[in-house]
């Protein structure tokens, strides 16, 4: 497997969201937070033992807690901080069938092996067990990366990576059902977020842990007079009437079951009681 991230650098940008601990920057938390607890809600069942996943502060976790349908949740975080376990992105030290539920919200994205996490985070669900993530996914950035790349070939004649690739919404329901999740769903919310200029953006990112770790990245700091030129050109390109730039996010929402036989199963080829030809009969113009 090659890797995408540099482990050490996503540890050193979580801790430095953690020092910085602006509460603020914390609004892509609160989105999935609230949109993960509602799906959670819609579900009739109580769940004995869940598990969040790198949830950074906590805040899914509490407010999934906070839908009544879970009984336990255990936290770890790859920077632990408080009462957390140690987590990692890659190898998760999940016991085996030991969650009836777990969250993985916003770090997913970051694994360099997505498929080999996904087949750990399912080997430790209970069967029938649900698992709930929000990743972001292509689209996210768009308009950073734009101007980073922009700017750097105006100036140095080339191009290094400075935003990471995204997942795309249409690999994440094959790669839930090749880690040998059931019923998995897969859909995708796009949010617009608007910055006075490109400094606050970045001063956001920082905040959030979500600055560069890829391993090509460029070591070469990058000078006063390139962020000036990239603020430039990301309000020439992105900005709104009001002179405002904009940031687009885009969140991949997925949900999948641990297998059990209890779960409704698509029906074999040929097994059809009725020819679709017929039933069509009934509610078709003759």
């Amino acid at each position: 497997m090659t890797s995408l991230f540099d482990k050490d650098q996503i540890l050193r940008n979580r801790q430095r969201a953690f020092r910085i601990a602006d509460p603020g920057a914390g609004f892509l938390l609160d989105i999935v937070a609230k949109e993960l607890a509602e799906r959670l809600s819609v579900v009739e069942r109580r769940f004995e033992m869940a598990a969040e996943m790198n949830g950074m502060d906590g805040r899914v976790a509490r407010s999934c807690v906070e839908t009544g349908r879970i009984e336990q949740m255990d936290q770890a975080e790859i920077s632990a901080h408080g009462s957390e376990t140690a987590a990692d992105f890659d190898h998760l030290g999940l016991a085996e069938q030991k969650y009836n539920l777990i969250l993985a919200p916003l770090w997913l994205q970051l694994a360099n092996d997505l498929p080999g996490a996904l087949i750990q985070i399912r080997r430790a669900l209970k069967p029938d067990g649900l698992f709930l993530a929000a990743l972001a996914g292509a689209g996210t950035l768009g308009e950073l990366r734009d101007v980073l790349l922009a700017t750097e070939a105006e100036m140095s004649g080339g191009a290094s990576p400075r935003v990471i690739p995204f997942a795309d919404v249409r690999d994440m329901g094959s790669l839930l059902q090749r880690a040998g999740f059931s019923l998995p769903v897969v859909d995708v919310e796009d949010y617009t977020v608007r910055y006075d200029n490109l400094f606050g953006l970045m001063r956001d990112l920082r905040a959030m842990g979500m600055t560069n770790p890829m391993l090509d990245r460029s070591r070469i700091p990058l000078t006063r007079r390139f962020f000036m030129r990239a603020a430039e050109l990301y309000a020439e390109r992105f900005s709104d009437p009001d002179g405002r730039i904009r940031a687009s996010f885009s969140i991949i929402y997925v949900s999948g079951w641990s297998p059990h036989e209890s779960q409704a199963k698509p029906l074999k080829p040929g097994s059809a009681k009725i020819r679709l030809a017929d039933a069509l009969k009934n509610v078709l113009p003759s």
